[in-house]
């Protein structure tokens, strides 16, 4: 029941970032650019999802705004997680979808750059929480995932440990398609949802 525990502590904190969001209106891991051509399994997953670049499109599948753009103003290094200067963006979660096994179609959270007032989708992350993955990392596209990590608060409890895999499927990172920030993507500096990470998001590691 260690699946059923880690989804409840998921959707619980989900129902605390939902609470803010209907508030809101909503307008160096691989050295490979997001440039360069993309493999067969990503051209698929990337056709699959263009459905989302209508954000509302993921609210209706059950993806719900997490509502800070997450920013890294400056590298971090995060026990063995490197944060090379850029931003995530504003990501929204799909609780649905998370589980033991990875479905190339069906990434547990999609990532939106705010741009003007708009969302603009820009990547795609496959996340799974260590009580659900067991003692192997998971893998997807060739890739193992990063982790496991702790939470980045306060978007998600440091307490929910978890792997994670970014794929800039629909914005070049020159960074490389699968690092978790991309300098490319912008949030607002001094805008009241840009959340900047920085020296605060380190935790310890024994």
């Amino acid at each position: 029941m260690r699946h059923r525990s880690a989804e409840n502590h998921f959707v619980r904190w989900l129902a605390v970032a939902l609470a803010v969001s209907f508030g809101i209106p909503c307008a160096a891991r691989g050295q490979m650019s997001s440039a360069a051509p993309l493999s067969p399994d990503l051209q698929a997953a990337k056709a699959a999802l263009a459905k989302y670049s209508d954000p509302i499109v993921a609210v209706r599948d059950g993806y719900f705004s997490t509502v800070a753009c997450v920013d890294f103003p400056e590298a971090v290094q995060d026990g063995p997680i490197s944060y090379p200067a850029g931003a995530m963006g504003v990501h929204f979660l799909n609780p649905g979808n998370i589980g033991p096994k990875l479905d190339p179609t069906k990434p547990q959270i999609l990532i939106y750059e705010p741009v003007g007032d708009k969302l603009v989708l820009v990547a795609a992350e496959w996340f799974v929480p260590e009580q659900v993955a067991g003692t192997t990392a998971p893998s997807i596209f060739g890739q193992q995932l990063a982790g496991p990590m702790d939470g980045h608060e306060p978007i998600i409890p440091a307490s929910l440990r978890h792997y994670d895999l970014h794929v800039w499927l629909w914005k070049d990172n020159p960074s490389g398609l699968f690092t978790s920030t991309n300098k490319t993507v912008k949030c607002s500096p001094g805008a009241p949802y840009t959340m900047a990470m920085g020296q605060a998001h380190q935790h310890d590691h024994k």
